[in-house]
């Protein structure tokens, strides 16, 4: 099985396509068009089996299956926290993906959304992945601050979920060597923001991770396609 995510930075209805050569079961999108209100035929007819959650028809999170994968959503509350999309797979594992976002919070926006989610949920997540863009880093940690990246990663680690990229590169958080992110397409401001999280038993089925190659991706995007393999099906 194949996972990916992408913040596809917009008009995703005219880029599903260059995800093909992935051939990924299970797609994350953020900044995507709601496909129930698209009138793109293309778009709407590659989106059979999907979840999707966003203020504006033409900017959000979606959650992209094949057909023959039973993706189930589930009846999570969400507190106006932005964006999160909690899914069945199977009846096998959970999706949590995730855009983590301002969402005009004076105090938690962005990983401070996430981290107010999972005091809510985190106690749910059993056997999970938890993917996408999270806007996040330790390297933006405060030192006052109690819901930083670095207390994210506790509680996931408390709930044995970590880090597939970290898992299979062995490199430490905020030494990141491949980055995921480039500030407004700029090649010399570089981050690591755009994750996916696994439990332990999908972290022993990881066979490969892969980061796209910014000489292919940056034309499209300013977020590199993240992509985990698997080998559950």
């Amino acid at each position: 099985m194949k996972i990916l995510t992408w913040n596809c930075n917009g008009a995703f209805r005219k880029k599903f396509k260059l995800l093909d050569q992935f051939q990924a079961d299970i797609l994350i999108i953020q900044e995507c068009e709601n496909p129930a209100e698209s009138k793109d035929k293309d778009y709407t007819n590659w989106a059979k089996n999907f979840q999707w959650v966003g203020d504006s028809k033409h900017k959000g999170l979606g959650i992209f299956v094949r057909q023959d994968i039973e993706l189930r959503l589930l009846d999570w509350s969400h507190d106006g926290l932005k964006y999160f999309i909690p899914c069945r797979i199977n009846n096998k594992f959970n999706i949590i993906a995730c855009w983590c976002h301002g969402a005009n919070s004076p105090t938690f926006g962005y990983i401070g959304q996430l981290w107010k989610y999972m005091q809510l949920h985190k106690h749910k997540f059993e056997t999970a992945i938890v993917a996408g863009d999270l806007n996040s880093n330790v390297i933006w940690d405060k030192w006052d601050r109690w819901w930083n990246h670095s207390d994210v990663l506790r509680e996931l680690n408390e709930i044995e979920i970590k880090s597939l990229y970290h898992h299979f590169t062995k490199e430490e958080a905020g030494k990141e060597l491949t980055p995921t992110f480039f500030h407004r397409k700029d090649i010399k401001k570089p981050y690591h923001i755009d994750y996916l999280f696994g439990s332990s038993s999908i972290k022993d089925d990881m066979t490969n991770f892969t980061i796209g190659n910014v000489d292919e991706w940056l034309q499209h995007s300013d977020h590199m396609p993240i992509l985990c393999e698997l080998k559950q099906s």
